[in-house]
């Protein structure tokens, strides 16, 4: 197998994980609700999307287009559900993000300066998820299976561009890989308390 037959591979498990993932995380709200979930985060991920979708086509990457195309529709009905019209406040705020972290370096810099800026806003955007997850005791609507998932699919995507020598978008990966982690340790330390509770409930109930 050649390193660009490996890097095409590596590139759509990627690509697979990111939309199980996702998936994982819809229907968890769906079932669920929202509860812990992060509209700050989720609107940006929203816009990335978008900015991934644009440079995936300059770049000529198949791999990135595709990726972030078939998982927009997801990541919008996650923002949908948590109703972003209530909070015109967060999404004016998500906007301005993006616009300074994301299209000015774009603007000012060209493609490179604009993936950098991205990898900046990635590893920020997950803040707020990592801030309601360390408020907020009940995470039911928060999906530990996707943010493992995003952690594998990190790893993939840093392969993959290290493969293509994509060295900013490699960069701004990682960093957002160590976040995911983050996210998803912290949702099974809230899962498990959940579970201890409710133990705890029956035990006295009984």
């Amino acid at each position: 197998m050649t390193d660009h037959t490996m890097a095409i591979d590596l590139g759509w498990t990627a690509v697979a994980l990111g939309l199980s993932g996702t998936l994982a995380q819809f229907n968890r709200v769906r079932r669920l609700g929202v509860e812990g979930v992060s509209l700050a985060t989720w609107l940006l991920f929203v816009m990335m999307g978008c900015f991934w979708i644009s440079y995936g086509v300059v770049a000529h990457s198949w791999e990135i287009t595709i990726g972030s195309l078939i998982i927009l529709p997801l990541q919008s009905s996650i923002v949908f559900r948590l109703q972003p019209w209530k909070s015109p406040r967060v999404v004016a705020q998500a906007l301005a993000f993006f616009v300074v972290c994301c299209v000015a370096p774009t603007m000012a810099w060209g493609w490179v300066g604009g993936v950098y800026g991205t990898g900046v806003a990635m590893t920020i955007n997950r803040g707020p998820q990592i801030v309601e997850l360390i408020r907020q005791e009940d995470a039911s609507g928060v999906s530990a299976t996707s943010w493992l998932l995003a952690v594998l699919g990190s790893i993939c995507w840093v392969t993959y561009y290290q493969n293509v020598h994509l060295w900013a978008a490699l960069v701004s990966t990682a960093f957002a890989g160590l976040a995911n982690l983050s996210i998803a340790l912290l949702a099974i330390w809230r899962h498990r308390q959940a579970r201890q509770r409710l133990i705890g409930d029956v035990v006295f109930a009984a």
